[in-house]
């Protein structure tokens, strides 16, 4: 299994509507792709910003391939997310890790 990690932090004030615009894309597009089997959305307020740590986890590099396409290695991004999140917190890059054992 893969635990996929990305992170950003919101504009102030942006937080909550980002969850719900995170509810109609990525986490929608998360489970509707094969190989998907959970995922953890972590927030933390910080000086009126939120944080946010997605960790997903997949069956395997193939599931993620799946969802992030031929370079997973690349964050995926939606349309409006700079409305989110000021460019500087827009992370390129997110980390795969092996998982070895859950529960």
């Amino acid at each position: 299994m893969i635990a996929r990690i990305w992170q950003g932090c919101t504009r102030p004030g942006m937080g909550k509507a980002y969850m719900s615009y995170l509810e109609q894309t990525g986490l929608k597009e998360y489970r509707e792709t094969k190989g998907f089997n959970d995922v953890l959305v972590l927030t933390r307020e910080m000086d009126g910003r939120t944080e946010y740590l997605l960790i997903t986890l997949w069956e395997d590099m193939e599931a993620v391939r799946g969802f992030a396409g031929p370079e997973p290695e690349k964050a995926v991004y939606y349309p409006e997310d700079d409305r989110y999140f000021p460019e500087s917190e827009c992370t390129p890059y997110v980390r795969h890790y092996e998982v070895h054992e859950t529960g």
